[in-house]
């Protein structure tokens, strides 16, 4: 092959060579773009939204608790304090809405998440906390009276779910998702923007609530002159007009208390409604020192256990001789047990079947009557010189040893361990069963009646074979039993929580525990007495007291009167404030 051939097939060749690279670095390009087209970008388009949607999300739900239990317990220590008080929204983060929902703010409908005001109903879209926060006020706790000693509406364009009638032409509202109305935060009194002017030189009423709510000037008037050691002077007052306060235990009940404490904070004032677990009851109860001239109702919500730690404080503050005008207490029953709710009237659990302004005017109708407390002293025995101190404690519905108070402390010891299993009354009546049915086989409590003595008014009393003593304050025991009146058809002493006296019953199981409460036995009656002393002679034994157990080696127990608290019995059919 010559030269010039072979340089020719050399070229040739080098020239496939470069068009076989060049197709290859084409085809990979091709192909790059392909997959750039198909997928990248469809990804990216779908994925980045999404991504700064859950960062919006994760972001406001972040700041939300610290808002909610940082801001609300701020205004409640603040307005005790008797400084003045901030305006400022509690939001609430809501994923997603239940019904079609506007945002209060830019009024576009709010898709994925939004955030709710619980004091003022506002909602808005996550995007839009911060304008609202900056352009839309929101009730104030306290505030400084006008000349007049009157109040402007606070109008909120809010999203109503059900058709109402308007304040001033009578109308009904639209039903539908649109900001075409206002509703006062106040009095809640719900108008069209058209009627909207009419109304904005009116002064507020409150509402039907204006004998229960707390208006702002006057918490400004109460603080202000208690500032200076002088009793308010509060302009327009009615007469019947009795501050409320709301206090909460959101531990009790089935996550009833959390839409309770929101839905009181957007009726009432929200310095009215507080959370016990963020503020103590000796606090909250020193608001109403502000109001030495008016007696303030309580609505306890929680069980047996949260009314005696909000009497215990009542009578702390009556011995420091703080207040002047002791509170009557209501009850909403959010335990298991509930049976101090069940003798004054207030039902066996609170489901949700009244609605919470409803409850408000009940509590307004209802008839304050007396209930007995009792002292109970603990002395443990000494040994070898050596005695522990008096362990001192307060009651107010019953005590007890035996197979009621080791079921109790069971489920005690076991909610103690998990917590969280613990939040429904049928699985904690469950749990008591469980034990209670345990019991009936082992026994723990048996002979009972050799290892105590009873003593009623200082007068011994023979025991029979038992294995439990109960000593009641008030008609109902275990969840709604009425051990003192039994199923007999004789006539027995009446049982009361106002008379000073103790009834006192023997049981004899915890089998008999159970026939007892479903009405197929009678409890052993053992006496009334105004003091009842028992002395545990040797062994360890459960006790309780209202539900609060604990296990007891040798000692003696005396219940003694403590004093008369004032608590609210519900009247029949009471629905609404005249």
């Amino acid at each position: 092959m010559s030269g010039r051939g072979t340089l020719r097939w050399l070229g040739s060749g080098r020239t496939r060579e470069v068009g076989n690279q060049f197709s290859m670095r084409l085809g990979c390009e091709d192909a790059g773009d392909s997959f750039l087209v198909l997928v990248v970008l469809p990804l990216t388009t779908l994925l980045v939204p999404t991504l700064i949607a859950c960062w919006c999300m994760w972001w406001s739900r972040s700041l939300r608790p610290r808002r909610m239990s940082e801001g609300v317990v701020a205004v409640a220590k603040v307005a005790i304090g008797g400084a003045s008080i901030a305006n400022g929204h509690a939001w609430r983060t809501v994923e997603p809405f239940v019904s079609p929902t506007c945002c209060g703010v830019c009024e576009q409908p709010v898709l994925l998440a939004g955030d709710v005001c619980d004091l003022c109903s506002l909602h808005v879209d996550s995007g839009c906390v911060h304008n609202a926060d900056r352009l839309l006020s929101c009730k104030a706790s306290s505030s400084v009276p006008s000349q007049d000693g009157t109040m402007s509406h606070l109008w909120v364009k809010v999203n109503i779910s059900q058709s109402v009638a308007c304040a001033e032409c009578s109308a009904p509202c639209a039903s539908k998702p649109l900001l075409c109305h206002q509703r006062c935060a106040w009095c809640q009194r719900v108008v069209h923007v058209a009627c909207l002017e009419v109304l904005r030189e009116r002064s507020c009423d409150f509402g039907p609530l204006h004998l229960v709510l707390l208006p702002p000037h006057y918490l400004h008037i109460a603080s202000t002159a208690a500032e200076q050691g002088e009793e308010p002077d509060l302009p327009n007052v009615d007469p019947e007009w009795s501050p409320l306060l709301v206090l909460t235990n959101r531990r009790s009940g089935e996550k009833m208390a959390e839409s309770l404490l929101q839905a009181f904070r957007a009726l009432l004032n929200p310095i009215q409604v507080m959370d016990l677990n963020d503020v103590p009851p000796v606090d909250a109860l020193r608001l109403c020192t502000l109001f030495p001239r008016h007696v303030t109702r309580l609505l306890i919500c929680g069980g047996d256990g949260t009314i005696g730690w909000v009497l215990d404080a009542v009578d702390t503050l009556r011995e420091q001789g703080v207040l002047q005008s002791v509170p009557v207490l209501a009850v909403l029953p959010l335990g298991t047990g509930n049976d101090l709710a069940r003798c004054l009237g207030w039902g066996e659990a609170y489901a949700g079947d009244d609605l919470p302004s409803a409850l408000l005017s009940c509590v307004h109708d209802a008839a304050p009557v007396n209930l007995d407390r009792w002292t109970v002293t603990i002395s443990s025995k000494a040994y070898l010189g050596l005695r522990k101190p008096c362990k001192v404690l307060s009651m107010n519905n019953y005590f007890s040893v035996g197979p009621d108070a080791l079921m109790a402390l069971n489920f005690h010891r076991h909610r103690e361990r998990s917590p969280g299993l613990f939040t429904s009354r049928l699985l904690n009546k469950a749990v008591y069963f469980f034990y209670g049915t345990k019991d009936c086989l082992v026994q723990e409590c048996k002979d009972l009646h050799k290892k105590v003595e009873l003593e009623l008014d200082g007068q011994p009393v023979e025991l029979p074979a038992l294995e439990g003593i109960i000593v009641l304050n008030i008609a109902s025991w275990g969840g709604g039993c009425h051990l003192w009146e039994g199923t007999e058809d004789g006539q027995c002493p009446p049982a009361r929580q106002d008379d000073g006296k103790l009834e006192v019953v023997g049981v004899y199981g915890s089998f008999h525990l159970a026939q007892i409460q479903v009405k197929l036995a009678n409890p052993l009656r053992l006496g009334q007495a105004h003091s009842v002393k028992l002395t545990l002679k040797e062994s360890q034994m459960p006790m309780q007291v209202d539900g609060e157990p604990w296990e007891q080696g040798p000692c003696s127990v005396l219940l003694e009167h403590k004093t008369i608290a004032r608590v609210l019995a519900r009247r029949p059919q009471s629905t609404s404030i005249s």
